[in-house]
């Protein structure tokens, strides 16, 4: 049995709806023969007669298919406005992978930027750390990820410099006094802290290990000790905390990666354009008293 076409059943529904094939003819802007052929090809494919010629109504087969027919009809109306939205850029859809901190500190304020520029936008946030956020952007699970460099290179992949954060102001001797808390070991967070500890020659010991900067901040603000946080973390400064910068700078790079073949529609650019407007943080030690 051949599958009826859309242009079929629009026929038929015109004839149904206006009263006869002349009428659905002018309605459709075809020929009276044209019209004709259509609800006769769609009659053939189904192998039973939809609409009596005399009258211009649905015979018992064409009134069960008016409903199913409908539905197609509406079916290819949304299809046709969905395209439209995203051919006019009132709508979109990117997938975005990031830590975080970034999640909780940075990306609302871009996000809010992309979405003034284009309200339909919708935007999908996944978190992670950047090694799985750059397996998912070479996949193709996620349009695009904000991760730290230093990245692994891949072919596959684009990766885009955003900003730097970096500080000083206080040494790691005058650090290692005092009980910290830190990040988790093994993180891509963690590791650059200790590497900057072990160049000073300090093995540091923390207190305490979590894996949410949120949890941190709200120790350290407790008096329970002193971290090691990105600038974007503690500004505004959570209450009762002092914020010293590093001496010597501990850079950290944040860069936003997409897969090289990726075409980039509105809404990514959106994303991308304000990603790239942020301006550059400082990692920074939020402590109730770091001595100078």
């Amino acid at each position: 049995m051949a599958v009826p076409t859309y242009r079929q059943l629009r026929t038929f529904l015109a004839v149904i709806e206006h009263g006869g094939i002349s009428a659905a003819a002018r309605t459709l802007n075809l020929t009276q023969p044209a019209a004709s052929q259509q609800l006769r090809e769609l009659e053939r494919s189904l192998r039973v007669r939809l609409v009596d010629r005399a009258g211009g109504v649905p015979t018992s087969a064409g009134s069960a298919l008016l409903a199913p027919a409908r539905r197609v009809r509406a079916a290819i109306d949304a299809a046709e406005a969905v395209a439209a939205a995203q051919r006019t850029g009132q709508s979109g859809r990117v997938r975005l992978g990031t830590g975080a901190t970034a999640c909780i500190h940075l990306l609302p304020r871009v996000l809010a930027a992309a979405k003034q520029k284009m309200p339909g936008l919708e935007i999908v946030v996944a978190t992670g750390d950047s090694g799985d956020m750059l397996r998912l952007v070479e996949s193709g699970d996620l349009d695009l990820g904000l991760v730290t460099l230093p990245v692994t290179p891949s072919r596959g992949l684009s990766v885009t410099r955003l900003m730097a954060e970096a500080g000083e102001t206080i040494a790691a001797a005058r650090l290692a006094v005092l009980p910290s808390i830190l990040y988790d070991r093994g993180g891509s967070t963690r590791a650059p802290i200790d590497g900057w500890f072990r160049r000073a020659g300090i093995a540091v010991a923390p207190t305490m290990q979590l894996d949410s900067v949120e949890s941190i901040k709200v120790l350290v603000s407790n008096g329970l000790g002193f971290s090691i946080v990105r600038a974007m973390a503690v500004s505004p400064p959570p209450a009762g905390t002092a914020i010293r910068r590093l001496r010597p700078a501990l850079s950290r790079v944040l860069a936003v990666a997409t897969r090289r073949e990726k075409t980039i529609d509105r809404g990514l650019r959106a994303v991308l354009d304000a990603l790239l407007a942020v301006g550059p943080h400082s990692c920074q030690a939020p402590s109730q008293d770091v001595p100078r």
